[in-house]
């Protein structure tokens, strides 16, 4: 009690301070004197709104998926985020994504530290049909819900000050580099013509990759005998769904930046992608003699969302409804396999369902992409050089993600107690109870 209590205290002389310095050493923020199509900055506020509500949709999706005594920690982890993130987005984290490249990696952390030249201005490389601010908004959404992904791998089991500390590194040395390597036209990824178009590797790659990793650090959870005990919350999933897919549609849609055709064909293959392997996902349990569950259409939904996301806005819908099955498929043997084999302990299934669900996507996006991809054209290049990337990235996130998990470790223990983990987050971390459940 003591130790939290001269930690709250220091924090929050930190936080004080800290507001200070931002309004004494307030930025300049270039106002717009260009007239703006009104359409689009419509959208792209709608978009930037929808994709803030995947945060607390994902988070009634895993909260429903865990024990009752872990609830609350569970659904407060991906909500907590968007406290967080943001204020790493505001300081850093949007300057390292999208400032002045430093050989492609990375953007220089001066460029718009504490959103520096970030205005209502548009920027005439990056957002030169929006507000450049409003830009920034709508690509903070996506470094929020990145790291909250990565929770239902270690959910039940994870420290609550710990966790905070692992979603700044992870923004800091995974999320902001990818997304700069991949959407600052001077990335590197971007450079050499790798397409993804609202985040298949930048999100979902990363996170799933990261999930595998931080269950195999923090090893398995310790369910003595009792793993059926608390079940899940139906209700709560298939809240978590809906939200995730309406979201979705700004996720997808919102990516072209515009009001214009390539959002509307973004999100008819959001949609369509999504109703394909939820209906997918049910068969394929039937075909194990499973009867269809409310469960898995909630998962084989989410993972249709997850694997259109690259593809969204480069393919047609025929492709888009094959990349929905397609995955599907794949994620469903995965889990499956993993359930039965593996000594892992992804608590929900976080690297079968966004990790394998991401490849797929990024791997079929060459395939079936209008310009380029080897469906339409008939040329390899693509295909092969989204090999090749994903070949070179996957070992590379699986290390940094580990690294991250063991310099947080030695900050502050990742993992809770024995005993903490018998009596539940919710109370051991958070003192708070939700009763009714179990």
């Amino acid at each position: 009690m003591r130790r939290n209590k001269t930690f709250g205290i220091a924090a929050l002389l930190a936080i004080a301070v800290f507001s200070i310095l931002a309004v004494l050493f307030e930025p300049q923020h270039p106002a717009s004197e260009e007239p703006f199509n009104s359409g689009d900055i419509a959208w792209m506020l709608t978009a930037t709104a929808l994709v803030l509500l995947m945060t607390p949709g994902l988070s009634f999706f895993y909260g429903g998926m865990v024990r009752a005594k872990n609830m609350i920690s569970t659904l407060l982890q991906s909500f907590i985020a968007l406290g967080v993130i943001s204020i790493f987005w505001y300081v850093v984290g949007f300057s390292l994504a999208f400032g002045d490249s430093l050989g492609g990696i990375i953007g220089d952390p001066l460029t718009h530290v504490f959103f520096h030249n970030v205005g209502t201005a548009s920027h005439p490389v990056i957002a030169s049909g929006i507000p450049f601010i409003l830009f920034a908004a709508f690509q903070l959404k996506f470094a929020i819900i990145t790291p909250a992904l990565i929770t239902g791998s270690f959910a039940e089991r994870v420290r609550f000050w710990s966790y905070v500390i692992f979603i700044c590194l992870f923004s800091l040395l995974i999320y902001c580099p990818l997304a700069h390597m991949t959407w600052h036209p001077d990335g590197l990824l971007a450079q050499l013509g790798v397409l993804d178009f609202a985040g298949g590797t930048v999100v979902h790659i990363s996170a799933g990759l990261a999930a595998i990793a931080g269950a195999k650090y923090l090893g398995k959870r310790d369910l003595n005998g009792s793993s059926g005990e608390d079940p899940v919350h139906i209700p709560y999933v298939i809240l978590g769904t809906g939200l995730l897919w309406f979201g979705w549609f700004g996720f997808n849609s919102g990516s072209a930046l515009a009001a214009d055709e390539v959002s509307v064909t973004a999100l008819w293959n959001t949609h369509l992608a999504s109703a394909a392997a939820m209906i997918t996902w049910i068969v394929a349990d039937a075909a194990r003699g499973k009867r269809p569950g409310a469960l898995g259409a909630c998962i084989g939904a989410v993972v249709g969302l997850v694997a259109i996301t690259p593809a969204a806005g480069f393919v047609t819908a025929g492709p888009g409804l094959f990349i929905g099955v397609a995955a599907a498929l794949v994620s469903n043997l995965a889990m499956h396999a993993m359930s039965r084999r593996s000594a892992l302990d992804d608590t929900l299934d976080v690297f079968a369902c966004h990790g394998l669900g991401g490849i797929t996507g990024m791997i079929l996006t060459a395939v079936f992409a209008v310009d380029g991809g080897w469906y339409t054209t008939g040329d390899s290049s693509l295909f092969l050089l989204h090999i090749l990337v994903l070949a070179v990235l996957i070992p590379l996130i699986l290390a940094a993600s580990w690294l991250i998990y063991f310099i947080t470790d030695k900050i502050a223990p990742l993992r809770v107690t024995s005993e903490q983990e018998q009596l539940g987050l919710d109370m051991s971390q958070h003192n708070e109870l939700i009763k009714g459940f179990g």
